[in-house]
């Protein structure tokens, strides 16, 4: 993995993501957008709170939010020993933020389709399994987050080209933002893809040579 998370360790226990590729490819998204100390960060699905105190340490006020609670447990003592001002937060999404504007909100939503199809899923798949076009996530960020901008305010989302990166630009330029893809990485196969490469190629969205992922980091912009 490259290195825009070097230094960073944070605490994961079990049923909570770790930090991989997707969540280091934001990471260097992050690393490039211009943002004043005292900027008002929101890192939705936080994990265990990498990006949160990556935007902390920038001097940003960050509130993280995360709909399982071994993540907030995790992102909160990670906060702790990093002795940073984020805020976490417990919820779905937005939920917990119902009211605020942010200059900044970075998503790493669960992205994989899931032969489930639009089942929610459950423990520790919610942070991956994202229905049957992988989308089940990422529609309703591109429908919430550009309400929740300030003038000038940026959107970075991170996910796989297997969940239709040109719909998430279609639907975010439809609410009226400037999106593009600014970031993308082919990466091998993890454990989830391995498990469902044939289902995948079934459904066309794998071809039959191919054996890596791509993932994209969108930039959306409330123009001023």
């Amino acid at each position: 993995m490259p290195g825009y998370l070097v230094g960073v360790n944070p605490l994961v226990p079990p049923g909570v993501y770790a930090p991989q590729e997707d969540t280091d490819l934001l990471a260097g998204a992050l690393s490039e957008e211009p943002f004043p100390p005292g900027a008002d960060v929101l890192d939705v699905g936080t994990g265990s709170g990498a990006l949160a105190l990556e935007a902390a340490r920038r001097g940003a006020r960050v509130t993280a939010v995360d709909v399982s609670w071994r993540a907030v447990c995790a992102a909160r003592w990670n906060v702790w020993r990093a002795r940073l001002p984020v805020r976490v937060r417990h919820g779905n999404l937005f939920d917990p933020v119902h009211g605020q504007s942010f200059d900044l909100i970075l998503a790493n939503p669960p992205y994989v389709p899931a032969p489930a199809g639009r089942r929610v899923p459950r423990g520790e798949a919610r942070a991956w399994d994202a229905g049957g076009d992988g989308r089940l996530v990422l529609d309703r960020i591109c429908r919430e987050a550009p309400t929740l901008l300030r003038s000038g305010g940026v959107l970075l989302i991170v996910h796989s080209a297997l969940s239709d990166p040109d719909r998430t630009l279609a639907r975010l330029r439809a609410a009226g933002l400037k999106a593009s893809v600014i970031r993308r990485r082919r990466i091998p196969f993890g454990p989830v893809l391995r498990s469902r490469e044939d289902w995948l190629r079934d459904r066309g969205l794998l071809s039959p040579d191919e054996n890596n992922e791509e993932l994209v980091v969108v930039r959306a912009e409330l123009p001023c």
